[in-house]
């Protein structure tokens, strides 16, 4: 399977980049933000959900990759412990909100309440993944409400 890049420039871009990063697992260290650039990224390690099924017996996959935010500002954290570089974050979803178009906050959202929220100039996002693929056993899974 070919490496994964995308950009986002919009909300329907984002919704996209959104779907590809669910059920991403990180730790909090693996989230730098540099002030100097406004810039952040997040490095993952994403489920391959654009993984082409083959069969009920197929293999599931886990890939390393990274997202990243241009123009990114006015960062806050919920429910997440900074001081605890080696616990484990899941990403549920990356969401906008417009405040002054193009301007706004997007939302990274984890399970458990956790969310890191900047503000953004416009809607400048890329993933891309950085290396080879790893089988896993687990298929993440949500219960609905």
């Amino acid at each position: 399977m070919p490496q994964l890049k995308l950009a986002a420039l919009d909300e329907e871009d984002l919704a996209v980049i959104s779907a590809q990063v669910q059920d991403a697992v990180l730790k909090v260290g693996d989230i730098r933000y540099y002030p100097r650039d406004r810039h952040l990224v997040v490095a993952m390690n994403r489920f391959a959900w654009d993984k082409e099924k083959k069969g009920p017996r197929d293999t599931k996959e886990r890939r390393r990759a990274a997202l990243s935010f241009a123009r990114a500002g006015e960062l806050k954290a919920k429910n997440i412990r900074q001081d605890a570089k080696d616990a484990v974050l899941s990403l549920l979803a990356v969401s906008f909100t417009a405040t002054t178009a193009p301007a706004g906050r997007i939302d990274l959202l984890f399970a458990g309440g956790g969310t890191l929220s900047f503000s953004v100039e416009c809607i400048e996002a890329q993933l891309a993944d950085l290396g080879a693929a790893w089988a896993t056993d687990h298929q993440p899974s949500h219960q609905l409400d």
